[in-house]
């Protein structure tokens, strides 16, 4: 039996995000957990003639308790979306306490789950769920992921368009370093199948998976950011996490992970100086077996791009680790 449970469900992903579960063979229960409207859509879901059981949850009543108790995995979406102008480090104040209140609740009821951030800005977001675990001595590093793999989808999707390819699918891109502009480094390099894109074209295409999100910003003329995608990629992700659970091997996704708490990591930190870090992770039933070490391998010019993704994400991963530990400065 696999509980999943949506923590902000209500919203432009979360809706979404629900439904794409409610239709895995791979949930038996899934819990909806929002401010306002998640018992709405567990019920309209309810209706729909797959094997999970849905239930929606608001805050009264211990609902969080109710939602997070016996729990196998956690995806939190919750938060405010991007607006016109916005950067998702604009986002911070209002999102980072949500994220810690959601993971204090995880911390106490479901300290043993797999927790897969959505919520804006992941790379400070998820260095909060880090430090509110560790004050309640529950963390598994192995079990605490950013979700990153609309960066990846965006890759795939994009490449395909430029060499014009009709299915995206069949593109392997890394895509390493966070979650936000120019911490996105596609190592177009190290795609498989291989591609040649070169000068004006490959920036162009580095830029558009940076900053995609941009796009559908200004698309849906400040009335949305990106919902429907993201949706597709965190259920992407986790149907990853779920199908590793059940026994799958060789699954690898490239995530958003602490690099000191999982076999491979160190690597990575004494190259780039982070603790937090999105690279190919290999997963397995529990949670981050390996996270695979392929900056070396990188091009000259994808290297540049890494030594300004690692300024950003240190000053976001400082950013969210002291909205917990020195709160008074956040």
């Amino acid at each position: 039996m696999v509980k999943a449970v949506v923590c902000g469900a209500s919203g432009g992903i979360g809706q979404p995000l629900s439904l794409l579960l409610k239709l895995s063979p791979l949930v038996d229960d899934l819990a909806l957990y929002d401010v306002v409207g998640s018992p709405g859509v567990a019920t309209d879901l309810s209706h729909i003639s797959t094997k999970a059981t849905v239930k929606g949850y608001l805050p009264a009543d211990d609902g969080l308790k109710l939602a997070l108790t016996g729990a196998d995995v956690v995806v939190i979406p919750a938060g405010i979306p991007r607006k016109p102008g916005m950067t998702r480090d604009d986002l911070f104040n209002i999102n980072a306490g949500i994220v810690r209140d959601l993971v204090e609740g995880v911390a106490l009821y479901c300290p043993k789950a797999f927790v897969a951030v959505i919520s804006n800005p992941v790379n400070s977001t998820v260095p909060i769920a880090a430090e509110v675990l560790k004050k309640h001595g529950v963390f598994d590093p192995a079990k605490l992921f950013g979700v990153t793999t609309l960066d990846t989808v965006r890759s795939e999707t994009f490449t395909a368009s430029v060499l014009g390819k009709s299915d995206p699918a069949v593109f392997k891109i890394p895509v390493v370093g966070g979650h936000s502009g120019d911490t996105i480094v596609p190592l177009l390099s190290l795609a498989s199948p291989p591609v040649s894109i070169d000068g004006a074209k490959r920036d162009e295409l580095i830029k558009r998976i940076q900053f995609g999100g941009d796009e559908v910003v200004q698309a849906k003329e400040g009335k949305g950011s990106a919902t429907l995608s993201m949706a597709h990629a965190g259920f992407r992700f986790v149907d990853s996490i779920l199908k590793a659970v059940s026994g799958q091997t060789g699954i690898v996704e490239n995530t958003y992970v602490y690099l000191p708490g999982v076999a491979g990591g160190d690597a990575i930190k004494a190259a780039t100086g982070l603790d937090f870090f999105a690279a190919p992770v290999e997963l397995g039933p529990s949670g981050a077996v390996k996270v695979e070490n392929i900056l070396t391998k990188a091009s000259d010019y994808e290297k540049g791009l890494l030594q300004v993704a690692f300024k950003g994400l240190a000053t976001n991963i400082t950013k969210g680790v002291d909205f917990i530990v020195a709160p008074a400065a956040k």
